[in-house]
């Protein structure tokens, strides 16, 4: 059944995008009593793909991930209040094993973990490897405060709820129809106050946002069945390994900063492989493989703010590999700079790139 809009009255903002920018930004206008409607036309995989990990070190170098204390202290009540909402479960409190390759590895790791911003993520207790079929001679150093969230399961489940409120349009958002008026914008049979756009890497599309310095960067994945495995943890190396259930891993990711599909590639399965054949000893078939496009910006910062010559449109955007703990937070200062012309941090905010090229 086709739903039909039909509004009387204005709504408060037209959300363009359903990955988890787009979800954080609905609950931040949801919470405070705003009509939305919402765009959605599956599109971009970046957030359906992604590994779903919210870890607060950067375990190639053992640095901490940007602002991580701020980012968990609002992710994790964020998705809790989610499953309450949506009465599922998408969050798993999930160990990360890191892998030492070397004895210098695990001294690196000691000198971090007395680094104040560190100190309460990694345990400088070492895990002694038992389980012959992980590869892991140096031991293991285990992260804190870590865990997965199932993406793929949070966005069915976040738009069954938007359908089911009759907020939910399934089909591409077509720039040419919407009209900048004074105090609203139009789109079709809608008014509305604010649209925000939350595209991913779609925004390279978008007449207004495209010149914003969004790169995107390819990332593949493979899911492995390995009946002889038996981790119940995040074991991370020059790919991680996460248990989904049943024998079922997940294996990633690549990086391709030139390729723009959202096409699984031989080049990066041959890749994982042989870098999954240092880590684990057992036998494993591979049974998918998928791929999408991280919304990654060249300063590693998200894009948010207002469009310097149309105040009515907003960008939320470019939370690349770590969107799952950043996706919370920069919905509220977006909200709090469009409702109360509150100040956008300037790391984040897109005036930052105010001199690019429009």
């Amino acid at each position: 059944m086709v739903s039909v809009f039909y509004f009387c009255n204005m709504i408060d903002c037209i959300v363009v995008g359903l990955g988890l920018a787009g979800i954080a930004f609905c609950e931040e206008l949801e919470a405070e009593g705003k009509k939305i409607i919402v765009f959605e036309d599956d599109s971009q995989k970046s957030s359906t793909v992604a590994g779903g990990l919210y870890n607060p070190v950067i375990l190639k170098r053992f640095t901490p991930v940007w602002n991580a204390d701020e980012q968990l202290e609002v992710a994790l009540p964020f998705y809790e209040a989610l499953e309450e909402k949506l009465q599922t479960s998408i969050d798993e409190k999930l160990p990360v094993m890191r892998r030492f390759a070397a004895i210098e590895e695990q001294n690196m790791w000691f000198e971090a973990s007395d680094k104040p911003k560190l100190s309460k993520y990694l345990d400088t207790q070492l895990v002694i490897n038992t389980n012959e079929a992980v590869d892991a001679p140096f031991s293991l150093g285990k992260v804190k405060e870590t865990g997965r969230i199932f993406t793929g399961k949070l966005l069915k489940a976040y738009r069954e709820y938007l359908q089911a409120k009759n907020y939910l349009r399934n089909e591409s958002f077509q720039y040419e129809k919407l009209t900048i008026e004074d105090e609203f914008v139009q789109y079709q049979n809608i008014q509305a106050k604010k649209i925000v756009f939350c595209e991913g890497f779609g925004i390279k599309k978008n007449p207004y946002f495209s010149y914003l310095p969004l790169n995107g960067t390819k990332g593949e994945l493979l899911f492995i069945k390995a009946p002889t495995l038996k981790i119940d943890y995040v074991l991370k190396s020059s790919v991680f390994l996460i248990p989904q259930g049943n024998d079922v891993y997940t294996v990633g990711a690549t990086y391709n900063w030139t390729d723009k599909t959202n096409t699984a590639t031989e080049e990066a399965k041959r890749e994982l492989v042989t870098k999954l054949s240092k880590l684990i000893n057992c036998e494993y078939e591979i049974i998918a493989h998928v791929a999408g496009i991280r919304p990654t910006v060249i300063d590693r910062r998200p894009l948010v703010g207002i469009h310097p010559e149309n105040p009515k449109l907003a960008v939320l955007n470019g939370l690349g590999t770590r969107g799952v703990m950043i996706a919370p937070t920069v919905p509220k200062q977006l909200y709090k700079h469009l409702e109360y012309q509150a100040e956008l941090p300037n790391e984040i905010n897109i005036k930052r790139f105010e001199d690019a090229d429009a």
